[in-house]
């Protein structure tokens, strides 16, 4: 098994969607992550430097959330893929986007799509 990171329930509110009450008014939005890691040398050295920066990650998670508005939610978990594969040593990630309050004329408990990439 290689070693990887798993962070769940990264929140943001955005505006991504193809009807414009979805632009207008934003909804909630949530991110899991996977990421395989390119090596394991933090397990080692006990130095932050060595690691992935959990915060670092979380907080790149949340500003591509809530930045530009997508209409389709592949393209968010698409972009969010691309920014962490490229800042961080990271082998693999799957990315889940969670869209609970989508538009679909019923209640739903919750709508997601997860995709994988690697570096």
């Amino acid at each position: 098994m290689k070693d990887r990171i798993e962070i769940a329930g990264i929140h943001g509110f955005g505006f991504h969607g193809v009807f414009p009450e979805e632009r207008r008014d934003g909804q909630n939005f949530y991110v899991d992550l996977v990421l395989t890691l390119k090596h394991s040398r933090a397990g080692k050295s006990d130095n932050l430097e060595d690691a992935i920066d959990y915060s670092r990650v979380v907080l790149a998670t949340k500003a591509i959330i809530e930045g530009q508005a997508f209409n389709l939610i592949e393209r968010l978990a698409e972009e969010i893929a691309q920014n962490l594969l490229k800042e961080f040593a990271v082998k693999s990630i799957v990315v889940t986007v969670h869209k609970p309050e989508a538009p679909v004329g019923v209640k739903v408990g919750d709508i997601a799509l997860r995709i994988k990439r690697r570096a």
